[in-house]
């Protein structure tokens, strides 16, 4: 993860995305929405909070919930490695979420023509997904972090 480095010179049909893994598959998020990418800290429990909320940390004064999204995702339960990391990013102007992930691996530029949009058949809310980048051999997962985010869900954890 040390050898992570963002190309600013990108054209405006391109943007920057965080590639990381989750149950052996690519997903990515826009580098605009990211905060910071952290090693799993200690993580605190939250009483009656939704499944998927694995708790909270503290981070810089604040205190962010921090979604396990194995669960989120119905994937089962995440297996913490070396390699397992928390990517927190901004839902809103004063609140942040942190995401538990398998690994991050890279920051990859994708164009937009190379992101192809679900089916319409697909509800995006019960997907997660805004669109699937295919750049070489890779498919990746665009994950839409407002759908990943219930904001009232997390309110409560942080009320």
């Amino acid at each position: 993860m040390n050898n992570i480095i963002a190309n600013t010179t990108n054209s405006s049909d391109e943007r920057q995305y965080i590639i990381f893994t989750l149950n052996n598959e690519y997903y990515g998020i826009d580098i605009i929405n990211i905060n910071t990418i952290i090693m799993m800290p200690e993580i605190t429990d939250v009483p009656l909070a939704p499944e998927y909320v694995k708790g909270m940390i503290s981070l810089r004064g604040h205190v962010i919930p921090v979604i396990n999204l194995h669960k989120r995702m119905n994937y089962g339960e995440e297996v913490i490695t070396q390699d397992t990391r928390i990517i927190v990013f901004n839902i809103n102007e004063n609140e942040q979420v942190g995401i538990v992930v398998d690994s991050v691996k890279e920051v990859m530029v994708i164009s937009d023509s190379a992101i192809e949009y679900p089916s319409p058949f697909i509800k995006q809310e019960e997907s997660f997904i805004s669109g699937v980048g295919k750049k070489t051999d890779m498919l990746i997962s665009i994950l839409d972090i407002n759908s990943i985010a219930d904001e009232q869900a997390i309110n409560e954890c942080v009320a």
